[in-house]
């Protein structure tokens, strides 16, 4: 675990020059640390931030395997969303980063989303094939990457599964519920803040919408208020609106898997999904920090700023 080494509020997270290094090595080396959680000195509310989708550490297995350039591979990522909101422990708010690429294991699934046929022999574990996330090639162990393109050219065996969820998916998630039941053991509540992108030319990582151009900035998923209180959706809505945002609920994202798993308002766990358009911040072609990137990283301060507070009262009106 990580914790800053320069304590402070707002005045001390400054945007800065983002590391977007791509790691590649074994697996068994990607295996020994496939999440990074960063701790500040003192937690200051029930605010907690997670990026499931940012990570960059590719297995040179998985790339042996791919029929696909890591070029093409790199286009599922939510590219650098973990640098967008590095600054959250500065702040005093925790951050869970998965380091593996979710187009090797997607932490965003269900673990039973899996695709039989992707595979040369009968699955041993559950198998959740009417998915409709799995019907689309984007279960648990995705098919396709970017524009629809087969991952694989030949089937892989069952053992690929079990490696990928054993040594990535479930330390990810294990580290993750840990984290939220320690924010709720110390604070009465946990507010989670599931924090992803989304390409600018329409959403085909999630294989449910079409190819139409994002007309707003960002994407807020509640669940349609089953996942999060309404206080804190709003505080989101406001802050990014005030900054300039173009906002909108829960379309074309309403919530994925860690949303609609750990969303549970009644027992004090709730999470808010935050999708970001990548044209505000990349340049989305040559997956590289654009212009705009500096500016929606201290946007991310001041949202993170504003739902810190806001958690802190909905701990309080608790």
């Amino acid at each position: 675990m990580n914790a800053p080494t320069t304590p402070g509020a707002s005045s001390a997270a400054q945007p800065t020059t983002p590391d977007v290094a791509v790691t590649r090595a074994p697996v068994a080396a990607i295996a020994r640390e496939p999440f990074a959680i960063n701790l500040p000195p003192r937690v200051v509310s029930p605010l907690v931030l997670a990026s499931a989708h940012s990570g960059r550490h590719y297995p040179d297995e998985f790339l042996a395997l791919s029929a696909l350039p890591e070029a093409v591979l790199r286009q599922s990522e939510d590219c650098f969303v973990d640098r967008l909101v590095a600054a959250a422990p500065e702040l005093g708010v925790p951050l869970i980063e998965a380091l593996f690429p979710r187009v090797y294991v997607d932490p965003n699934r269900e673990p039973a989303e899996l695709d039989q046929e992707m595979f040369a022999d009968r699955l041993t574990m559950p198998v959740n094939a009417g998915s409709p996330r799995v019907l689309a090639g984007l279960g648990v162990i995705p098919r396709l990457a970017a524009n629809e393109q087969e991952i694989y050219a030949k089937k892989l065996s069952p053992a690929e599964a079990e490696t990928r969820l054993n040594l990535f998916y479930k330390p990810y998630h294990r580290a993750l519920g840990d984290l939220v039941a320690r924010t709720k053991r110390q604070f009465g509540l946990c507010v989670l803040i599931d924090c992803h992108s989304m390409p600018s030319a329409g959403a085909w990582m999630d294989g449910l919408h079409s190819r139409q151009r994002i007309d707003v900035d960002y994407v807020l998923g509640d669940c349609f208020g089953a996942a999060c209180a309404e206080r804190m959706t709003a505080a989101a809505e406001s802050c990014l609106s005030d900054l300039g945002g173009r906002v909108r609920r829960n379309n074309p994202y309403s919530g994925g898997h860690v949303a609609q798993a750990y969303g549970r308002p009644a027992q004090g766990i709730h999470v808010l999904q935050l999708e970001i358009n990548r044209a505000l911040y990349m340049d989305e072609a040559a997956l590289a920090p654009s212009d705009g990137f500096a500016r929606t990283q201290e946007s991310m301060v001041r949202l993170i700023e504003r739902l810190s507070l806001a958690a802190q009262q909905l701990a309080k009106a608790a």
